[in-house]
C-alpha cells in the first residue's frame, strides 16, 4: 500500500469543474433567492404567507423526490445527455416561472424546476467524483464547495437586489440567462459518456418508497407537522425491507456496511444542519440591530466566504494526510466561533460578528471538503451515482432539520438576542458530534 500521489488538474477538466459547477449554482441560488422574495409574492399573488410558501416548499420536496431518480437514470442514460436534459428542463421551468399569471400556476412551475434541480444537484457529485478520480476526490470536491459555500450566500443577496429594483419576474429571467450560458458550454465541454447498465430496470416499487419517504421527512420538518413525519419512517422502513430482498434495489443498503461511508455523509448532514442553521440565524441577529434584510444578506457574507476560501484548501490537503484531522481541526474552530457568538450582545461593535462569521464559514469548510473527498474514495466507481444520492439527500434532511430546529429555538426564546444565543449552543452540540463522527473517518488514504 503506498499513499496516493497528487496529480494536477489539466486544462481539459479545470473547465469540465468549472461548467459543471455554473450549472450546479443555479439549483442553489434559484432556491434561495426565491425564499427571500415570498412576502413580496404573496403581495403580488393577493395571497397568504403560508400559500406563497409552498412556492418554495414545493420545489424542495420536488427535488428531493427526483434525486433517487437520477440515481437509477445515469449509468442508463449517460451522464452527458441526463446533465444537458436537466438543463433544458430547468431553462424551461425558469421561463414558465417568470411567466406565472396566478400563485397556483408559479407553484406548479417551480415544482418542475425542482425536479430539474433534483437531475443537476446530484449529478455535479457523480460528474465531477468520476472525472476525478480517487486520488483529486478532495480537491475537486473541495472546487465544489466554493459554489456550496457561496450560493446559499448569493441567492438573498442576488434576490434581494433584484425585488428592490427589477421586479419578482427578474428572479427567474436571471436563472435563464445564467442556464443558457451553461447549456452552451455544457455542450462543448462535457465528454460523452455511454450508458454502461441500459439492461437493468429501474427499480419502480423502491422508487415509490424512498423519494415519497424523503420528501415526507422534509414537508414535516419544514412544516412542523408529525403526519408526514410518521408516514415517511414508514415508507423508508418499507424500503429497507424491499431493498433487503430484491436483486437490484434503486439503493444498494450495502452501502452502509462500510464504516468510513457511515461517517462521512452522518458528517455532511450535520455541515448542511449547522451552514443552514447559521444562514438562518445571522441575518436574525442584524435584523435584531435594525438593519434591512437586503442589508442583513450582505452581512452575511463573511460566513460564505470563509467556507469559498478553506474548502478548496482542505480539500486538497485531504488528499494527501485524510480526512480525519481535518475534520477535527474544524469542527473544534466551529465550536470556538459558536462560543464567542455566547458573548454577542446589542452593544457589541459590528466587526466582532462579521469576523466570528468569517471563522465559522472557515470551520465548516474544513469540515466539508475532506468528508466529500473521503466519501469518493471509499466508493467503488460503480456505486458513485448511489452514495452521491444518499449524500445529498441526507445533506437536505440535515438542512430541514437545522431549520426546524433553529425556529423552535427562536420562537421558544424571551428575545431575539438569547435565542441567538440558544441556537449557538444547539451549534456547540452538533459540532460535538461531528467530533464523535471523526473518528470512523480514514487518517490517512491510500491505494493498491
Amino acid at each position: 500500500m503506498s499513499s496516493i500521489q497528487q496529480t494536477p488538474l489539466s486544462p481539459a477538466l479545470r473547465r469540465l469543474i468549472g461548467v459543471i459547477l455554473l450549472g450546479g449554482l443555479l439549483g442553489i441560488m434559484n432556491s434561495t433567492m426565491v425564499a427571500v422574495g415570498l412576502t413580496s409574492l404573496a403581495g403580488e399573488f393577493d395571497t397568504s404567507l403560508s400559500t406563497i410558501g409552498w412556492v418554495s416548499t414545493g420545489f424542495l420536496l420536488a427535488v428531493t423526490a427526483a434525486i433517487p431518480f437520477t440515481t437509477w437514470a445515469v449509468d442508463r442514460i449517460g451522464g452527458r445527455k441526463l446533465w444537458l436534459a436537466g438543463l433544458c428542463l430547468f431553462l424551461v421551468a425558469s421561463l414558465a416561472s417568470a411567466l406565472a399569471w396566478n400563485v397556483g400556476s408559479l407553484i406548479a412551475f417551480r415544482v418542475v424546476q425542482g425536479l430539474a434541480a433534483g437531475i443537476l444537484d446530484p449529478l455535479v457529485l457523480v460528474l465531477l467524483a468520476r472525472a476525478a478520480g480517487p486520488d483529486r476526490a478532495g480537491h475537486v470536491m473541495g472546487l465544489m464547495g466554493v459554489v456550496l459555500s457561496l450560493g446559499p450566500v448569493l441567492g438573498p443577496v442576488a434576490g434581494g437586489a433584484i425585488l428592490q429594483g427589477l421586479g419578482w419576474r427578474w428572479m427567474f429571467l436571471i436563472s435563464i440567462a445564467i442556464g443558457l450560458v451553461a447549456l452552451a458550454l455544457a455542450v462543448r465541454v462535457v465528454p460523452a459518456d455511454p450508458p454502461t447498465a441500459a439492461n437493468d430496470r429501474l427499480d419502480v416499487l423502491g422508487l415509490a418508497l424512498v423519494g415519497p419517504g424523503f420528501m415526507a421527512l422534509v414537508l414535516a420538518l419544514s412544516q412542523s407537522t408529525l403526519i408526514p413525519l410518521a408516514i415517511g419512517v414508514v415508507l423508508l422502513i418499507g424500503y429497507g425491507v424491499h431493498a433487503s430482498r430484491t436483486r437490484a434495489p434503486l439503493i444498494d443498503l450495502g452501502l452502509f456496511r462500510n464504516t468510513s461511508f457511515n461517517a462521512s455523509v452522518a458528517v455532511m448532514a450535520f455541515v448542511g444542519l449547522g451552514t443552514f442553521a447559521s444562514l438562518f440565524v445571522l441575518p436574525l441577529y442584524y435584523q435584531a440591530h435594525g438593519y434591512s434584510v437586503l442589508a442583513a444578506g450582505l452581512l452575511v457574507a463573511p460566513f460564505g466566504l470563509g467556507g469559498a476560501l478553506s474548502m478548496p484548501v482542505a480539500g486538497r490537503v485531504s488528499d494527501r494526510i485524510g480526512a480525519r484531522n481535518l475534520v477535527r481541526g474544524g469542527a473544534a474552530a466551529g465550536a470556538l466561533s459558536a462560543l464567542l457568538s455566547l458573548g454577542f450582545d446589542a452593544g457589541t461593535p459590528q466587526a466582532w460578528p462579521l469576523l466570528n462569521a468569517l471563522l465559522m464559514g472557515l470551520a465548516l469548510g474544513a469540515v466539508g471538503a475532506p468528508t466529500m473527498g473521503s466519501l469518493y474514495r471509499t466508493l467503488p466507481p460503480s456505486l458513485v451515482p448511489q452514495g452521491s444520492s444518499v449524500l445529498y439527500m441526507l445533506n437536505q434532511l440535515g438542512a430541514s432539520v437545522g431549520i426546524a430546529v433553529v425556529t423552535l429555538i427562536v420562537q421558544s426564546a424571551n428575545d431575539a438576542i438569547s435565542g441567538i444565543h440558544g441556537v449557538y449552543w444547539f451549534a456547540i452540540a452538533m459540532l460535538g458530534v461531528v467530533l464523535v463522527l471523526s473518528f470512523a473517518l480514514p487518517s490517512k488514504e491510500s491505494t493498491a
